[in-house]
Formats: C-alpha cells, structure tokens, sequence
C-alpha cells in the first residue's frame, strides 16, 4: 500500500470529495487495491489549487493539515455583493463606488494581523446541528457569530477596473470570502470573490503540485512514485529525532522515552529515514501522540 501525499492543483468545478474519489479511482485503475484516502483541507469547487491529499499512514497527519495555515490568491470584483459572497450567488448590494488601487492599499493594515469575521452564511458551519448553508438555500434566516482569525500577511497584487486581486497568508477558519466582503464594506462599497486559488496549504505550495490530468496518468500506467511526496513531507515544521533501535522498538510499543535533551513540543521520531511517531516532549519526556505503522518498520 503506498503511503505519503498527492498534491492535486485542484482544478474548477470539482469538490474535495470528488478530487479525493478520482485518486481512489485512479489507484485502483492502476492496481494498488484498497488505498485508504483523506484530503487535509476542503477547498471549494469555485476555487482552484493545492488540495493535499494524503494516502495510507499520511492520513493519520491529515487532522494537523486541517490546522495548518494557508496562501490564498483571489479578486475581489467591487460593485456587487452576493449571498455566497462569490460569483456564484445571487446579487443582495449594489454600489457604484470603485475605490483606487491607493485607497485598497491604505486599508488593508486594518485586516492584518488577530481579526474577527463573521463568516459566510453558505458555509460548512453547523447551526443546531444542520449546516448553514443547508438552512440559507431553504430561505432561513442564518445569524453566525464572529470568530477570531489571524492574517499573518495581506498585500495588494493589483488593481483597477473595479477589482483588486491580494494575497493572504490566513490562520485556520480564515473565510477569504468574508474577509473581501468586509475589505469592500471598510472603503465603502461592495464586493464579492471573482477569482480564488489556494497557493498553499501547510507546507505543502503550488509548485509541488500536479493537475488532474497528471493524476489520471497514475491510472493508465504511470509510476506513483514520480508524483507521491513520503509521509514526512507533511511533518516538515517540527522538528525529528532520530531514535536508535532500542528507542524506536519502544516508541512501537507505545512506550514512554525518558532523559532527551531536546526542547519540548512536538516532534517526529526515526528510525533512520522512517517515520516512526509523533512524539510530545515535555521535559525530557517522549509520549506517543500518533505511531506510524509502516512496512519497513512494524515488527
């Protein structure tokens, strides 16, 4: 069973769940039998780009990719605003107020660094146990509450011709969406998402990944192995710790490790090059938080 990350550069049109049952087709097209899949971050289908997607034992890491802080690309088209936000919705605002590429600039250090937003009512979010935007395509009325985010960098690509494209470096739960919405409102006019690509997401970037059409080549004979990044691609921002044999035996065995000078926090162990664990050291103490059960290294 292969065991690491396909990073899809996610094209239009197509939801994470349906990205994630083309790689189950395509693996199994191409023989490797039942592969257990996940994809570490839902990425709508009117946005484009890096949807990790992770295979076998990687799965195990997709709760971590879920947190992990994403890159945005996206236009925000002046003039309208819709009740998705985006150019997929109905028109509820108007105004005829373009505001100068000067004007976009000058506000932005507003939406920088901890915010709050509300964040769209078509959203995942679930409000007494049905999702929002199940209850706003029924015609309810949707009241969510703000919530705290942080937008680690915010910077104007271009503008004019009423729109403005930016880049975002966002927290987990940043809505791009609302975060245009609110930039529109701030310089007194209206807005909505035209465009939006996701660039980033964890450590993973657009340059590491491939298009569908690359994927469906997995299915009619090309290697994987060409395309699959190792599980500890995904474990690049925290630290490893070799163990030697006796230590990695035991990190098996779901054992404690003691007398480790090394800083606390989260890291992953190796035996070798192999993941082994993910390990939480806390003075000098090693616990398991999550055992890799890999070929090479299950006993």
């Amino acid at each position: 069973m292969p065991h690491g990350w396909l990073i899809l550069d996610k094209p239009l049109g197509l939801g994470s769940t349906q990205a994630v049952a083309a790689v189950k087709r395509n693996l199994r097209e191409a023989g490797h039998g039942r592969v257990k899949v996940g994809h570490g971050g839902t990425l709508d289908p009117l946005a484009s780009g890096v949807l990790p997607i992770a295979l076998g034992e990687a799965t195990k890491l997709a709760g971590r990719m879920l947190d992990a802080s994403k890159t945005y690309e996206f236009t925000i088209a002046f003039g309208s605003q819709t009740d998705t936000l985006d150019a997929e919705g109905r028109v509820i605002a108007e105004s005829d107020l373009r505001p100068s590429r000067a004007e976009v600039e000058a506000v932005l250090p507003r939406f920088s660094g901890a915010i709050e937003q509300v964040p769209p009512v078509f959203s995942a979010l679930k409000v007494d146990g049905e999702r929002a935007y199940d209850r706003a395509r029924a015609g309810e009325a949707v009241n969510l509450v703000a919530r705290a985010v942080t937008i680690h960098a915010l910077a104007l690509q271009s503008g004019g011709e009423g729109e403005a494209t930016l880049r975002a470096d966002v927290s987990k739960g940043t809505y791009i969406r609302s975060l245009a919405r609110d930039i529109a409102l701030a310089l007194g006019t209206v807005g909505h998402v035209s465009y939006l690509r996701r660039t980033r997401a964890g450590p993973f970037g657009i340059e590491t990944a491939i298009s569908l059409d690359k994927l469906n080549e997995i299915g009619k004979g090309a290697p994987l192995e060409q395309v699959l990044l190792p599980l500890e691609a995904g474990l690049d921002d925290i630290p490893a710790l070799t163990l030697d044999p006796e230590q990695a035996r035991a990190v098996r065995q779901g054992r404690v490790l003691t007398g480790l000078a090394l800083d606390d926090g989260l890291h992953w162990g190796r035996a070798g090059t192999t993941p082994v664990a993910l390990l939480q050291l806390s003075g000098g103490t090693a616990t398991v938080v999550r055992g890799f059960n890999l070929p090479d290294v299950a006993e």
